[in-house]
């Protein structure tokens, strides 16, 4: 984000900053194999390009009444970009044909969608009907959510960067500040596998590039 703004500064001083405040700086994450098989196999497919594979996954939260709160994440798996995020007290698989849809409708329909075995993601309506408009299902292994490593990772960084620090008091809150969210990650918030890119930037950018600031030592 510094460096989007001219800055020219390394990473381990920005950490030395944050260290200094009392902040928490990220821990180095170990390298992790790969979220496909070797052979091909569909269960791991690997996303080649966009609309190949989204994924989908529910996350759930509670309003400061404890109701609760059903979320469905939807996002493209080679681009990183969230593509849905409907908030909803119950999500049922008729609402997921309709989010899917509108999504499809916006970006396109995708080659395959990866999901867990829930009980709204294997309803035969759906199954009917992503069939019918030409989308494959990749359903993981029941209790193996490492298979659908893309959505997971999303998954933590929603309830890490936004659900953990907000109090809901409101279904209509929790969809404005979540859709607020949302623009903000696909348009803002770089992403280290987008060489630190957005997954969907504004179009508009500055009619000049600013000069570069330096960070006194």
């Amino acid at each position: 984000m510094l460096e989007a703004q001219g800055w020219e500064l390394s990473r381990s001083r920005v950490e030395s900053i944050w260290k200094l405040e009392g902040l928490k700086v990220p821990v180095k994450q170990p390298k992790r194999g790969r979220l496909w098989l070797a052979d091909g196999s569909c269960i791991r497919m690997r996303p080649e390009y966009a609309n190949h594979v989204w994924s989908w996954d529910f996350v759930m939260e509670r309003t400061h009444d404890e109701r609760v709160l059903k979320i469905l994440v939807l996002i493209d798996e080679f681009t990183r970009r969230c593509l849905a995020l409907h908030v909803a007290r119950q999500i049922r698989s008729n609402d997921v044909i309709d989010i899917l849809a509108e999504a499809m409708v916006k970006y396109g329909v995708p080659a395959y969608l990866r999901s867990d075995n829930g009980s709204e993601m294997v309803a035969k309506n759906l199954r009917r009907w992503l069939a019918s408009v030409g989308s494959k299902t990749l359903y993981i292994e029941p209790g193996s959510p490492w298979e659908n490593g893309y959505c997971e990772s999303f998954n933590g960084k929603f309830r890490d960067e936004l659900l953990n620090g907000e109090i809901f008091y409101t279904l209509r809150e929790a969809q404005v500040i979540i859709k607020r969210w949302r623009h903000q990650y696909n348009t803002v918030r770089p992403h280290s596998t987008l060489k630190y890119r957005p997954p969907a930037p504004q179009a508009t950018l500055p009619a000049t590039t600013p000069a570069p600031l330096r960070l006194a030592a």
